[in-house]
């Protein structure tokens, strides 16, 4: 202050001076304001060498500005930016309170211009500082040369490399470091160096054209981590990297459809077609021509067409010495100038078989029979052969002419024959299967229908036997009666042979197995007797029924077969009672010297 007063007083006239001076020596001293300078690790003071994370929360209260006035004055504090910068903060005047109200972003901006300011009401002091803006790890790794497709022989060798994956991550410190990684089911068959990211084809492995044209390879990009709003955080990005399978002629022939079988039937000609044959260059990418011959096992009965793999009859098949030929077809490349090359093999299995003219034949002991019969008793145990039905079947054609099925036809599921699928020539057996419902009270006889029926010819040439079965029948029944129990009712003076109530048993068995006998039996049944076949209850002849003495009787009846099967009812009686008897005074005598006219109550 002095010195811009001496200044000014050395180029102003004197007539001014004395006044200037004057009013200089009389006023009173006034100093600027200042910031207090705390350094920069500091919460307050003058913003110098502040430094915020770019993943400070808007709001967020960051820092203090704080300073003073020589004089004691009150100061205020301000806070400005250059013209067109955008205002990241604002001050509270009073306390000097800075806040953030916009969003940082350090890959966009690294630092933040302010000026800052301190005033006592007549001087203000203004200063500049920077805020520098920190890194968080907010950003993940981004690829720079992916997707992408990369063209590859298959004859590359293990360990070849084959592209260089490049991500960068804009975040600085471990935050900004990448590694690399592939997901996946191809990282068996490929690799990548965590660092360099380059890829290669995995040690041991190798590139095949004909099992896979093209792979799709995922790498991650994974940055080395960092802090994020108070904690640690690591962020990856993914892309695809196509990977192209150029073919090269490094693989032979291969035939398609194998394994190959072809038929000469009885009726073929010289001439005939027996099969046609069918190969690929097994680089299919860039194939060669084909050409066939045969090699070996044609016994000079066969021949093939060198272009398209038709194989043809020579002979008559009356001349043919065999069954069965296995043909042995070479398929060779043909290269440039003709010139053969890689060759493939595949046998051709060539069988001899006759035509579907005979249709399965059902055959007893003395020849084709189509009736067979059986006697037999009812119940046989489960499981059980009927050894007396003897049943052969034949078909005399040949392979698949002569494969069917066998079906039994009839009630329920009584019977099975096995076996269900024949060859040529099979024993029938039929067995028993559910005993049970082999019943003689509900058949006398079984009819079945035994079907035989081809299995894989247009034709399906069929045959039918019946199997009729006799049942003879056993005691396999119990008596049962008509009802559980029998009620009945009988006056007191009936005379002794008087009948009481019929009760009725039956029996489904057949003969004496069926016959029904009665007998009675219990305490109650001393007053009883009953018709051992005709189930008729009547009374003793000697007995005399009492109501008085006692009213009801119960009994069991049994009816039992000639076998000792039995089963049981009960009967329950009751004697009615009737008015047979005149009142009778006690013995007691009773005297009693009454009045004349008064009223007497006799009791018997």
């Amino acid at each position: 202050m002095v010195e811009a007063f001496c200044v000014a007083w050395w180029k102003t006239p004197v007539s001014k001076v004395f006044s200037t001076s004057l009013s200089f020596f009389t006023a009173q001293a006034d100093f600027a304001p200042y910031f207090y300078d705390n350094g920069p690790y500091s919460q307050n003071g003058n913003l110098v060498l502040f430094s915020l994370s770019e993943d400070t929360t808007v709001g967020t209260h960051i820092y203090t500005l704080n300073g003073t006035d020589p004089e004691g004055q009150e100061v205020r504090y301000g806070l400005a930016f250059d013209p067109g910068s955008k205002q990241y903060f604002i001050v509270e005047p009073v306390s000097g309170d800075i806040t953030l109200v916009e969003r940082l972003d350090r890959e966009k901006q690294d630092s933040v211009d302010v000026l800052v300011s301190i005033t006592d009401g007549r001087s203000k002091v203004v200063e500049r500082v920077t805020v520098f803006v920190m890194d968080a790890n907010d950003e993940k790794p981004e690829f720079q040369n992916m997707p992408t497709i990369v063209n590859v022989l298959e004859t590359a060798q293990p360990g070849s490399s084959l592209f260089q994956v490049q991500a960068l991550d804009r975040d600085t410190g471990s935050g900004g470091s990448v590694t690399y990684y592939i997901q996946g089911a191809q990282s068996s068959l490929f690799s990548i160096d965590r660092h360099s990211g380059i890829l290669r084809i995995r040690t041991g492995e190798t590139l095949d054209y004909e099992k896979s044209k093209t792979h799709f390879v995922t790498v991650i990009a994974k940055d080395g981590g960092g802090d994020f709003n108070g904690r640690e955080q690591f962020m990856s990005s993914s892309a695809s990297l196509t990977v192209n399978v150029i073919d090269q002629q490094d693989t032979p022939p291969s035939f398609v459809g194998t394994p190959y079988f072809g038929f000469i039937y009885e009726v073929s000609v010289p001439g005939s077609e027996i099969y046609t044959v069918l190969a690929k260059d097994g680089d299919v990418g860039d194939p060669n021509p084909i050409v066939y011959s045969l090699d070996d096992g044609d016994d000079g009965v066969f021949g093939i067409n060198k272009t398209n793999g038709r194989i043809t009859l020579l002979t008559h098949p009356i001349n043919l010495k065999r069954e069965i030929f296995n043909v042995k077809v070479r398929a060779s490349e043909v290269g440039p100038g003709g010139r053969l090359m890689d060759f493939g093999l595949a046998t051709v299995v060539i069988r001899m078989v006759d035509l579907n003219n005979n249709p399965p034949t059902f055959y007893g002991e003395k020849g084709p029979q189509n009736t067979f019969q059986l006697t037999m008793y009812e119940h046989p145990p489960e499981g059980e052969i009927l050894r007396g039905l003897k049943i052969t079947v034949n078909d005399s054609d040949q392979g698949a002419n002569a494969k069917f099925n066998l079906q039994l036809i009839g009630p329920g599921r009584m019977l099975k024959v096995v076996p269900q699928t024949v060859l040529n020539e099979a024993q029938v057996t039929i067995l028993v299967e559910d005993s049970s419902a082999m019943d003689y009270e509900k058949y006398q006889f079984l009819t079945y229908k035994l079907l035989a029926v081809e299995i894989d010819t247009p034709e399906r040439f069929s045959a039918t036997a019946d199997i009729i079965i006799h049942l003879l029948d056993t005691n396999d029944n119990a008596p049962k009666f008509s009802s559980d129990y029998y009620i009945a009712r009988i006056p007191e003076n009936s005379p002794g042979g008087t009948n009481v109530v019929s009760v009725t048993a039956t029996d489904p068995d057949s003969g004496l197995w069926g016959e029904v006998k009665y007998s009675i039996y219990g305490s109650g049944a001393d007053l009883f007797l009953i018709q051992p076949t005709s189930g008729i209850v009547y009374t003793q002849p000697w007995a005399s029924l009492d109501a008085e003495v006692r009213s009801k009787y119960n009994f069991y009846v049994k009816a039992e077969d000639t076998e000792g099967k039995y089963s049981l009812a009960e009967v329950f009686v009751t004697v009615l009672d009737l008015n047979d008897h005149p009142p009778e005074f006690n013995e007691n005598l009773l005297e009693k010297t009454m009045v004349i006219g008064a009223p007497v109550k006799i009791q018997v």
